[in-house]
């Protein structure tokens, strides 16, 4: 493998169920009801300017102005105190490290945020330099466009890179670049990534490196 490109928000850090809780919180506020599980099968793994367009979708009129700012703070708070990095995630980076492979992240966050709960959690000192959002390319995810921006960044081959993603948005994403993709089934239930095109599904990233280098085809979608 070239590179390994890892999404931020539910792979590396334990994110999603705050932050979709502090955005459907305040979606309700607003007048509009939402659920966890609306949030998880709508919002997850999209770009903070496409959620605001859904949003004033469904309030059929804009957002107030200071919507962003607010979901920014309230999400920094909740994070500050809640925040952990995914389990076993530190020890499939120690073995890229030990294996010489190298790796990034490619997130439909902002540079900001990424900065904000890689480092909250610990880990944004194995990612100096290493960081690439949708907001430095035309389209965010599932259009290809971020992962490709971090292969060619890092100049590796996009057919030699693989992505580890935690929603369908992203594994198509990913597959559309040309990548193996492994699918994290944590929150996501697995058949959701499996027909986003996810080669392999996951329930635990700590077994992420025994398939890379142990017993790894890539041509057939299995969970483990």
């Amino acid at each position: 493998m070239d590179l390994v490109i890892f999404d931020c928000d539910g792979v590396l850090v334990d994110s999603e169920l705050i932050t979709n809780r502090v955005l459907a919180s305040m979606i309700n506020e607003l007048g509009v009801h939402v659920t966890l599980e609306d949030m998880f099968e709508q919002f997850v793994g999209r770009s903070m300017s496409y959620c605001c367009d859904l949003i004033a979708g469904m309030l059929k009129k804009p957002i107030p102005d200071d919507f962003v700012e607010q979901y920014h703070i309230r999400t920094t708070a909740a994070l500050h105190g809640e925040l952990e990095p995914v389990p076993g995630i530190e020890s499939v980076l120690d073995e890229l490290n030990e294996r010489g492979v190298p790796f990034c992240v490619a997130s439909s966050g902002s540079h900001e945020k990424m900065r904000t709960t890689l480092g909250i959690t610990g880990l944004l000192s194995r990612f100096q330099n290493k960081l690439f959002s949708v907001t430095e390319v035309a389209n965010g995810k599932p259009a290809p466009d971020v992962f490709l921006f971090a292969a060619e960044k890092t100049g590796a081959t996009p057919s030699r890179c693989y992505v580890v993603e935690d929603t369908p948005t992203g594994v198509t994403a990913g597959v559309a670049a040309g990548m193996t993709v492994f699918g994290y089934c944590a929150l996501t239930p697995a058949h959701g990534l499996i027909e986003a095109g996810a080669h392999y599904t996951i329930s635990e990233m700590s077994k992420l490196p025994r398939i890379w280098f142990d017993d790894m085809h890539p041509d057939v979608a299995k969970t483990l």
